[in-house]
């Protein structure tokens, strides 16, 4: 009597599904309620960010008459209390589940610019800037686990590309990144204690929408639960995973692709550094450099859906990330190399090369990730790869901020960011031809 084997599953194409099944399929991510949550909720989110982080410098030293050491410590513990804290928030998302962690999150950012409006003694500043920063520790790898989580749900139900969602969040979050400022400029007439309230009052509201919205799903990182609502990884399969939590440092892959990451980051960050100061160099000012940034937002959110598709169908991940870095180091060589020319070209093509880049490199190693790690653990592995990513921009900012005023800070950035290249794994990115064969029949 034979015996009939269970069908391995099928890898999902990579491909986008042509003609109307690919009208379907996008039409999934728009009509799917949680990926359209995560996609508002992440543009509300930046909304309120940048209707008052571009002002605050201004606020401390202005307003408060706070010394520049003072100013640059309480913005460099934002920066740690939020970048350097999403392994705990990652951690916190795999123990619990991403709607409680995403909740506190969001709490704890209302409470603290409600208490940013208020506070005037250094101590009050330096405790709600903290609380701001690490209230988005908790909310972001919790929003981004899920994001992913989503992602491969919808690939696997649709064939949709799972970099679409991803593409999406970038590109909303850009538009968030966008609209805060101006916001922020428009409140700033009634004082900085009014962006801040507002600022509360959005991420009431995201608040509101999350606890109503999301989905109740057990926390995956103990040994008992297995991943819910039909999301989680095959656990009668190979171990692809590699190590827990535990190992997360003797990972190489993913230690591998988080270097990647971590050099476009820290090139990408250039842009805070090297724009106003290209600017001021090619112009005698820096009234530019508001403009420059409204370019790079709206060049994402105009052209990241368009370039994901067109990149969905043809390169694999691994691909796209090389591409990316490929084109991040372009910009520093470009712009190095029309410095001479004069006026604004250097910077409007820094600009334009950057926003490419990061449009290539952002949506594929999210997709990437959970090939590459236990599903149990995203959060952990998401936050982990923000956190060392962030390390090494902290780490490298000074460096590069000697360098710029010489001539060889444009070639040595190429070169760094094009080092990434030889990190980027070699597993768990295979070529669209490969992903859209057949699951063989035994």
């Amino acid at each position: 009597m034979p015996v009939h084997l269970p069908r391995p599953r099928a890898r999902t194409p990579l491909r986008r599904p042509g003609g109307r099944d690919a009208g379907r399929a996008d039409r999934a991510v728009l009509v799917s309620p949680l990926a359209r949550l995560l996609v508002g909720s992440q543009f509300a989110f930046n909304v309120g960010f940048f209707a008052v982080l571009p002002y605050l410098a201004q606020h401390l030293g202005g307003t408060l008459g706070l010394g520049g050491w003072l100013v640059g410590l309480v913005l460099g513990l934002r920066t740690f209390s939020q970048q350097g804290l999403f392994v705990v928030g990652g951690a916190l998302t795999d123990r619990f589940g991403p709607r409680p962690v995403v909740l506190v999150g969001c709490a704890l950012r209302v409470a603290g610019f409600g208490w940013l409006a208020v506070a005037e003694a250094v101590g009050a500043v330096v405790g709600a800037v903290v609380l701001v920063g690490f209230a988005a520790a908790l909310f972001s790898p919790a929003v981004e686990s899920e994001v992913v989580r989503e992602a491969v749900r919808l690939e696997r139900a649709t064939g949709l590309p799972r970099t679409r969602l991803p593409a999406r969040f970038a590109a909303a979050g850009q538009a968030g990144a966008l609209a805060g400022p101006v916001l922020g400029a428009v409140l700033l007439s009634g004082r900085f204690r009014v962006a801040c309230l507002a600022g509360a009052v959005v991420f009431a509201l995201v608040l509101a929408g999350h606890a109503r919205l999301m989905p109740r799903r057990p926390g995956t990182a103990g040994p008992e639960q297995t991943a819910a609502n039909g999301t989680g990884a095959d656990r009668t399969g190979p171990d692809r995973t590699g190590p827990k939590a535990g190992g997360l440092l003797r990972h190489r892959a993913f230690l591998g692709l988080t270097a990647a990451y971590a050099a476009y980051l820290l090139a990408y960050n250039q842009l805070y550094l090297a724009l106003p100061a290209e600017a001021d160099r090619a112009t005698g000012s820096q009234s530019a450099v508001g403009w420059l940034f409204a370019l790079s937002s709206v060049l994402v959110v105009a052209g990241q859906l368009p370039l994901e598709r067109w990149v969905a169908a043809r390169w694999s991940w691994r691909t796209t990330v090389r591409a990316g870095l490929v084109v991040v180091a372009g910009a520093f060589a470009a712009a190095g190399a029309l410095r001479p020319v004069g006026g604004l070209w250097s910077a409007v093509v820094f600009v334009v090369l950057l926003a490419v880049g990061q449009m290539l490199v952002s949506p594929a190693v999210r997709a990437w990730l959970p090939e590459l790690v236990d599903e149990r653990r995203l959060g952990l592995y998401t936050g982990a790869m923000s956190s060392l990513a962030g390390l090494v921009v902290l780490v490298g900012g000074a460096p590069a901020g000697a360098l710029l005023a010489g001539p060889w800070y444009w070639p040595v950035l190429a070169a760094l960011t094009l080092l990434g290249l030889a990190a980027v794994p070699r597993t768990g990115a295979a070529d669209p031809a490969r992903r859209s064969a057949p699951a063989p029949s035994v």
